[in-house]
């Protein structure tokens, strides 16, 4: 695609798929569920040409990237380790370049645990849907979603390894994902067994606007290549996350960001969310937040919904850090 270039690097004790374009100040894509690079792919091409390096890899668990086995292998810890080990390996410390970072979806809860744990390695992050939403002793994860949005809620689905893997190869895991990267209203997502996304099976997907067939096709056959458990395995580790990070419990992010969402993002719309971006709780978690943008009309998927205006807001925000 437009000469983007793919690799594959050791990371981390696993062989990560990495896809790069350009040259200059370096650019970290993180994607999130259930994604792949591919999520990047226009603000690789429209990064690399205003002079920037971008480099997307796939996740652990995702696409050309190594999924160890079992789920305890994919917390913070380790996927923050692995892209630490690609920054060691793209743009070494010893030269001293830190490097900007995207995230979006679960991409952006690994940027800001990034940031939280390495903020040496980084200049400022640019990122999407998901605020920072930082260690709270008193909440623990899975619980307080099941106690707001009860048994169905698609996080509290995903907890038990092998049910939901079941449930999605019965219609199809390349078909699960695209109704999974195809919900677009501001409504919790909910998973009843038997009637997973409120539709007959065999009804086709019904695809939104910004993904043609040619994307459906290359994400259905990634995903039915390697199965979909690493991906849940992030999920998997929502309570184990909370407990491995009690130690940065009222820490504050010390890096310069800036963060964007759509209205109709589902996140936007959970419980207390547009309190906290909107009236100081995230600027005080977060003190070098230069602007909280909520962007009128536009889903979770907001990179690839508004992809030109996305591209400009970054470019404009990396500018002043040359």
């Amino acid at each position: 695609m437009e000469g983007i270039q793919h690799t594959t690097v050791s990371v981390n004790g696993i062989n990560m798929h990495v896809a790069e374009k350009g040259e200059g100040p370096l650019i970290l894509f993180i994607h999130g569920f259930p994604d792949l690079w591919y999520s990047w792919r226009h603000q690789i091409i429209a990064l690399a040409a205003l002079g920037y390096r971008a480099l997307a890899p796939d996740l652990r668990g995702y696409g050309g990237t190594d999924a160890p086995d079992s789920a305890s292998d994919y917390t913070c810890f380790h996927v923050v380790g692995d892209l630490v080990a690609l920054l060691d390996a793209v743009a070494p410390p010893e030269k001293a370049e830190k490097v900007f970072v995207v995230g979006h979806d679960w991409g952006a809860i690994i940027a800001w645990y990034l940031c939280l744990f390495r903020p040496d390695r980084v200049k400022a992050l640019f990122n999407l849907s998901v605020p920072y939403i930082p260690y709270d002793p008193r909440f623990k994860p899975v619980e307080t979603w099941k106690a707001f949005f009860g048994n169905d809620h698609y996080i509290v689905r995903f907890q038990e390894p092998g049910v939901m893997e079941e449930e999605f190869a019965e219609i199809g895991v390349g078909r699960a994902v695209l109704d999974l990267l195809s919900y677009r209203v501001p409504d919790p997502l909910l998973l009843p067994k038997g009637n997973l996304f409120g539709h007959p099976p065999d009804a086709p997907v019904d695809l939104p606007p910004w993904m043609s067939q040619q994307d459906a096709d290359y994400y259905a056959t990634q995903f039915e290549k390697t199965g979909i458990t690493g991906a849940l395995n992030y999920y998997r580790n929502f309570d184990r996350n909370w407990e491995l990070t009690a130690a940065w419990w009222k820490s504050e992010i010390k890096v310069p960001v800036k963060f964007v969402m759509g209205d109709r993002d589902l996140v936007y719309t959970m419980p207390g969310m547009k309190d906290y971006i909107h009236e100081g709780g995230f600027k005080k978690d977060v003190p070098l937040l230069e602007e909280a943008v909520v962007i009128k009309g536009v889903s979770h998927w907001i990179h690839l919904e508004i992809p030109d205006e996305i591209n400009q807001l970054m470019f404009d925000f990396f500018s002043k850090f040359h």
